[in-house]
């Protein structure tokens, strides 16, 4: 979270307390006190859970945020102490569609599972919670430690028949109105996307047009001449030599750098000059704009593939036939069509072919993704000469920076022999322990 977000949290925090000092000494002595609340309820703690979606709210809703902390004072007006209100704000910034990532939600329900929370107020449940997975596991969890919630609009105690079915009905309408909000967002940037009208940063070799908005002719050829060079001469390159490698070991065996402008930071947009690598490459060779063509819709995240806590998986890839959008002849071209769609038909063979060339994924070795070189740090790569006899051809190599920078390869070592030291001395290290849980299970045997 940045400094500008903890400053105003700061602020609003120190603006509530100052109306709970003033409240504190104007309250009467009679609180207002409603029947859901118990003795019981009032020896556990009051918790004021805020949130708000996105930085931007936190920096200009000041408002909403400010609202969300003064729930403080009405859980001291409802008779809970002021040492007993706590606020978890933890979640400031983070999106209420999943808990994933929410650690104030997640110590929240923590909280109300060891029996310490007595009420837990939110300026209105879609602060919570706006899956309804999420927010009926803390209905469930409130109804069996008998924890009351309290927002805007009244007091609910989710073991009760009828308020349960009106927080059920309250976090659906929270759903359903997230569902609304993506949906017309979605749809929106699809209509723009159609024409042509969705643009990200500029890959190498173009710039964005100045003087135009975000419509057609957003991006030019970068004014640089040398640029251009550089452009032509890797698809010049690649239509000579045939395959990404080969490429890059010729771009760095003649020291050819690779233009880049950065998109952000304190040299965004200024033109600085990188050694080739074979992620910016495959990236260049793949892209239609350099054909003069726009499409959006060609990275797409499938649930099916997503990791819990991992929030760039998921991401799939789609060829420029597959995408939504596909629109020729939308900026100038570094090359032809019929060169692109030839240079797509050669990548997806040399792809084909290594597969075909490779071992099987689940070979004989036993220290795969174990190994890690002792000159540069990156994790060896087995390999197999013969893929009929595996387990006598096997061999451990560092070649990352060779695959990634063209560099050359960095050591090599023969796995059976590795192997074979490596299983000795784990015999010799569990030998003693595997002697002592012999004999203690045979006089376990012994004595049953």
């Amino acid at each position: 979270m940045s400094n500008a977000t903890l400053q105003i949290k700061a602020r609003n925090k120190s603006e509530s307390s100052a109306r709970l000092n003033s409240s504190t000494t104007a309250t009467p002595s009679v609180t207002l006190r409603s029947d859901k609340i118990t003795d019981a309820h009032l020896e556990r703690n009051a918790i004021v859970y805020v949130r708000q979606s996105t930085q931007h709210q936190v920096l200009e809703h000041r408002e909403s945020t400010a609202r969300q902390y003064a729930l403080a004072d009405r859980a001291i007006v409802l008779g809970w102490p002021k040492s007993a209100v706590e606020v978890i704000d933890e979640d400031q910034a983070r999106s209420g569609s999943s808990a994933e990532g929410r650690s104030g939600f997640q110590r929240l329900m923590a909280e109300v599972s060891s029996d310490r929370v007595g009420i837990i107020l939110g300026l209105e449940m879609s602060r919570l919670a706006r899956s309804c997975k999420d927010w009926h596991a803390l209905l469930e969890l409130c109804s069996i430690y008998r924890t009351l919630l309290a927002d805007a609009d009244g007091l609910y105690d989710p073991s009760d028949y009828n308020d349960r079915l009106l927080l059920g009905l309250k976090g659906t309408m929270s759903e359903a109105e997230l569902h609304i909000l993506k949906s017309r967002m979605q749809q929106g940037m699809w209509n723009k996307a159609e024409r042509g009208e969705v643009i990200n940063h500029a890959p190498i070799g173009y710039v964005r047009n100045p003087s135009a908005r975000n419509g057609a002719g957003d991006f030019v050829m970068d004014p640089d001449e040398q640029v251009q060079s550089v452009v032509r001469l890797v698809f010049a390159q690649f239509a000579k030599r045939g395959s990404v490698n080969s490429l890059l070991r010729w771009l760095v065996s003649n020291s050819v750098k690779m233009p880049v402008r950065p998109h952000f930071g304190a040299g965004r947009g200024e033109l600085e000059w990188r050694r080739p690598n074979r992620v910016t490459l495959l990236n260049m060779l793949h892209h239609p704009i350099y054909a003069g063509a726009y499409r959006w819709g060609h990275r797409e995240i499938d649930l099916r593939k997503k990791i819990p806590g991992r929030p760039t998986t998921g991401r799939t890839f789609n060829t420029h036939d597959e995408c939504r959008v596909l629109i020729r002849d939308r900026f100038p071209a570094y090359i032809t069509w019929e060169e692109f769609e030839h240079n797509q038909q050669k990548l997806a063979e040399n792809s084909n072919a290594s597969k075909m060339l490779s071992a099987p994924r689940h070979g004989p070795s036993t220290l795969s993704g174990l190994v890690v070189c002792g000159r540069c740090g990156y994790h060896m790569l087995v390999g197999y000469a013969n893929a009929d006899q595996p387990s006598k051809t096997l061999r451990y190599s560092c070649l990352r920076k060779a695959i990634d920078y063209g560099e050359a390869r960095c050591q090599s070592l023969s796995g059976a022999v590795l192997e074979a030291f490596v299983a000795e001395r784990l015999l010799q290290a569990i030998l003693p322990a595997s002697l002592e849980l012999s004999l203690s299970a045979s006089k376990e045997v012994e004595r049953e």
